[in-house]
């Protein structure tokens, strides 16, 4: 069963292997104002290769509000280079090998294939900001492939979150 992350208290650790070589760690992250992971379903999801292509497009805008970026999956080394290969993906950071710890570590739901392309186990949707004290600051968790929030939009709120001093939401205990 996956645990419920809470927002503005430490994300989870999460260090993954890179498409094109190295390894890429949460904790080693600096950026001007978030870390964003978007978590994807893999390559065998056509839902995700369009949201993808748009987040590609949207990576000036993520620069210029100060979100660093990275996608991620459960996919093998393999199924994770096709998808940057063969989705045109030459703008995101691409990290592989989520395993199903690692995505119950995040909230994440965790299916298994119901069709013969999919992967035998992936996580579904989930889209993060952290921030650069490693303070998850933007939850997003779905169970369905289509359900997503619109990243353009996102990206526009993330100067005024930091300029407003706009705490994260969900933390009061009742």
């Amino acid at each position: 069963m996956s645990t419920k992350p809470m927002p503005d208290t430490r994300a989870p650790a999460l260090s993954l292997p890179l498409v094109g070589g190295g390894t890429w760690t949460l904790a080693e992250r600096n950026p001007e104002n978030f870390t964003m992971v978007v978590v994807y379903r893999g390559y065998h999801c056509p839902v995700c290769k369009s949201y993808l292509t748009k987040l590609n497009g949207l990576m000036d805008a993520a620069a210029e509000a100060g979100v660093e970026t990275v996608v991620v999956s459960m996919d093998s080394a393999e199924r994770a280079e096709a998808a940057k290969a063969e989705w045109d993906l030459d703008r995101l950071t691409i990290a592989y090998g989520l395993t199903v710890e690692d995505a119950k570590a995040w909230g994440l739901y965790v299916s298994t294939s119901i069709k013969e392309a999919e992967a035998q186990t992936f996580a579904e949707p989930g889209l993060f900001w952290i921030r650069p004290d490693g303070r998850l600051y933007l939850i997003d968790i779905s169970n369905m492939p289509w359900s997503r929030p619109d990243v353009e939009f996102l990206l526009s709120k993330a100067r005024f979150a930091v300029d407003n001093g706009y705490p994260a939401r969900g933390t009061a205990a009742v």
